[in-house]
């Protein structure tokens, strides 16, 4: 088939990869504009970007699909379908409605639960303890679509926001081959989701990172796994030149109780009901560390308060 690819981040690279593998024209991609980063703040393209170069196939950065313009261009490619992963603009109907087939999304959950821009983030911080990957066709709501494929993932009690991208993205990459395959011989049924069981994940807010340890130890676990490794869940703490942040990358569960906060063991930390441990950590501008050896180093004894 002549596909339109629509994405940005590292989540999107595989799917790009098999469709070109499978043997599908892929005539257009379309990411988001370089961005500065680094310290020079040089302009970056997004991993698709780079992606799509390397295949040399044309790339498209818009700012917006709403204006007639970026419209007709669209639909210029006389594309037999788009497919869509983690794009980061809004498709308005126009856009929807050019390639003869539609447009077809990758979405990391099982809908309707976690429709929205964080869904494996908040799956994590949720508890829950299984999330997947679904195609469905794009219609003009937030992630409301018919579904066409789904495949479910496990997750694991220590499990990490990371570590569950990298497990959704495979599956999502192999999921959308064979629903392509399945589009093109005119073979895939689309159902309507659910009425029941919707849920919105928000985008995280940088307010929501800190670790408040009065709470339960699950809901503190919860937190910091599922915003590892990014934006990261924090705490602060006297380090012998007053409070520094540090990030939390790695936790468990842990038997103990004391005053929420306070260090009661090795990497053991009070919460308000039950303790955890600080598996892994990281301070302001070094590589990531085992608890014990930033303890060491920090001179953070029991009884230190964290918070």
């Amino acid at each position: 088939m002549r596909v339109v690819f629509m994405g940005t981040p590292d989540f999107s690279v595989p799917v790009l990869t098999e469709i070109v593998g499978q043997g599908h024209e892929v005539c257009a991609v379309y990411t988001r504009a370089p961005q500065p980063a680094g310290r020079g703040m040089d302009l970056r393209p997004s991993p698709v970007h780079r992606t799509a170069e390397q295949f040399g196939i044309p790339v498209f950065t818009p700012k917006s699909l709403r204006n007639a313009e970026a419209q007709a261009e669209f639909a210029a490619h006389e594309a037999d379908c788009a497919v869509v992963v983690a794009y980061g603009l809004i498709l308005p109907k126009p856009i929807l409605d050019a390639p003869d087939l539609g447009c077809f999304n990758l979405h990391a959950s099982l809908l309707p639960r976690w429709r929205g821009a964080a869904p494996i983030q908040r799956a994590i911080m949720a508890g829950d303890r299984e999330t997947g990957v679904m195609v469905m066709k794009m219609d003009e709501g937030l992630d409301t679509g018919p579904v066409g494929m789904a495949e479910r993932v496990a997750i694991g009690p220590d499990m990490t926001a990371g570590q569950l991208h990298d497990a959704l993205m495979k599956v999502g990459a192999d999921l959308t081959a064979r629903a392509l395959a399945a589009i093109s011989r005119g073979s895939l049924v689309f159902q309507p989701q659910a009425e029941t069981g919707v849920t919105y994940a928000a985008k995280i807010d940088k307010a929501e990172a800190r670790l408040d340890f009065a709470k339960p130890a699950p809901e503190v676990h919860n937190l910091a796994r599922g915003l590892s490794p990014f934006p990261g869940a924090w705490f602060e703490a006297d380090l012998g030149k007053g409070k520094e942040r540090v990030k939390v990358l790695r936790t468990r569960l842990a038997n103990g109780s004391g005053a929420p906060g306070t260090l009661i063991g090795d990497g053991v930390v009070a919460c308000g009901e039950g303790a955890v441990e600080l598996v892994q950590v990281q301070r302001g501008g070094k590589a990531p560390m085992a608890f014990a050896d930033f303890a060491r180093g920090a001179r953070l004894m029991v009884g230190a308060k964290l918070g």
